[in-house]
């Protein structure tokens, strides 16, 4: 089933995912696109003056009801959400995101919602799967027997079994994405939500700028992880909604490498050479994670197209003209 021509809600617009999504379902040509976040617009990271901007607090249901009104398909990327600096810390948080796509979700079956997408992740993946740092990529049944990141993970588990289970009892077709590390420009980059590749990228140029010769890395560098660039994201995740798979499904890269080499592809961005520095303290989550890719292949053929050097080279171009 294709996207129709008009009538789609963004849920969490002014996040990274889902301002991405806006721009794309403009560049579609799509009319009526409703885009709402709780942040103050001056707090979203793209905002358009030609769709209908909303601030909201989705995790109320009158919210809920007032943004799906007259909408044909919803896209919920709404979450209180970061990097492991946030999710580790903020674990009470996290999982009150539960509220937002329950009220989403009700709100759908009342107003006659024909599609719901929701935005779900590689931490509802069991821990004992992820000890080692030679992860050989998740695949979609590891998420039981059930053994989630505590507080982020357990919310999105959750939530994914409620998607079913409304599609179940109310037949409303539901659309479960499990993300696996996205990255890209116009982003969180500092201030504890942002994630490894913008953290990252962020930390070389300061070195570069303060001309201190040296970068943190949390933990010792060899945990391991596979990033996704935002324009595979955004594709993938279009074309999920628009098919009939109906089970929640990997959204990832099988690219894997460790926060050192991730380190590596920056510094040979910037052309420097740092001294690291490794904090064992800090919130490394964990040991090694990648996407198994195998089932979306098979029943779509998707793989994403960008290499991690080049998207890298994109985002730490944006965050350096940001810090500038």
């Amino acid at each position: 089933m294709k996207h129709p021509s008009s009538n789609i809600l963004v849920a969490g617009a002014g996040g990274f995912i889902g301002g991405h999504l806006v721009a794309y379902f403009r560049k579609q040509g799509i009319k009526n696109i409703r885009a709402v976040d709780i942040k103050p617009f001056g707090e979203w990271y793209q905002k358009f003056e030609d769709v209908e901007n909303l601030s909201l607090n989705l995790g109320e249901l009158p919210a809920c009801n007032q943004a799906v009104k007259g909408m044909e398909w919803v896209y919920n990327l709404a979450a209180d959400m970061g990097g492991m600096g946030f999710i580790e810390l903020h674990k009470a948080e996290c999982m009150l995101t539960v509220l937002i796509n329950t009220h989403l979700l009700m709100a759908s079956r009342d107003a006659k919602v024909k599609r719901f997408f929701y935005a779900s992740s590689a931490c509802v993946y069991a821990a004992d799967k992820q000890t080692t740092t030679e992860n050989p990529g998740l695949k979609e049944a590891d998420a039981y027997p059930a053994m989630p990141e505590d507080g982020y993970g357990w919310e999105k588990l959750f939530s994914e079994r409620m998607c079913r289970h409304f599609r179940e009892d109310f037949k409303l077709e539901t659309r479960m994405v499990r993300y696996h590390n996205v990255y890209g420009p116009n982003g969180t980059y500092d201030g504890g939500r942002e994630k490894a590749p913008a953290a990252i990228c962020r930390k070389v140029i300061e070195a570069q700028k303060n001309k201190s010769g040296e970068i943190e890395i949390w933990g010792d560098g060899e945990q391991t992880r596979s990033f996704m660039y935002i324009d595979d994201c955004i594709k993938g995740s279009t074309q999920i909604m628009e098919s009939d798979i109906r089970e929640p499904i990997n959204l990832g890269s099988a690219e894997m490498v460790s926060i050192n080499q991730l380190v590596d592809i920056a510094e040979g961005i910037a052309g420097v050479k740092l001294k690291r520095k490794y904090n064992l303290g800090a919130p490394k989550g964990v040991r090694g994670r990648s996407s198994d890719n195998t089932l979306i292949q098979k029943l779509m053929g998707w793989e994403p197209g960008t290499k991690l050097k080049d998207g890298l080279s994109k985002t730490y171009e944006w965050i350096e003209g940001e810090m500038n």
